[in-house]
């Protein structure tokens, strides 16, 4: 029994060790998504693409932490009543755990309706 306990701990511990990597990428790639709607809908209640650029940036750099620098595109194809606009951030998130540390880009989008009741100028 004790030769066996033996053997299996380390493979326990490295599946352990798994599924906490496997998880820490899962919250990153939700920070980066949460992130790209927060962005999108800052951005869709802005009168200008201009103002909305403006607006998706800060929003993005809001949701995410302090040392992810993000990258956002905003795409207002159809910027006038009824349209949509898309917001696309990427981020490099240093996905740090137990001492080791990995560099990874992540990246979301996420597609909303202008707001209606906006005003135009």
């Amino acid at each position: 029994m004790a030769v066996e306990t033996v053997l299996l701990a380390p493979i326990l511990l490295i599946f352990l060790m798994f599924l906490v990597g496997a998880g820490r990428i899962v919250e990153a790639q939700g920070e980066v998504n949460g992130a790209a709607r927060d962005a999108a809908r800052a951005a869709s209640v802005q009168r200008t693409l201009r103002d909305a650029e403006e607006a998706a940036k800060n929003a993005a750099g809001d949701a995410l932490p302090g040392d992810c620098a993000p990258q956002v595109g905003v795409d207002g194809a159809e910027w006038e009543p009824g349209g949509v606009v898309t917001v696309t951030v990427s981020c490099q998130i240093d996905l740090a755990f137990l001492g080791f540390s990995v560099a990874q880009r992540m990246s979301g989008s996420s597609t909303v309706p202008l707001e209606q009741f906006r005003r135009v100028e």
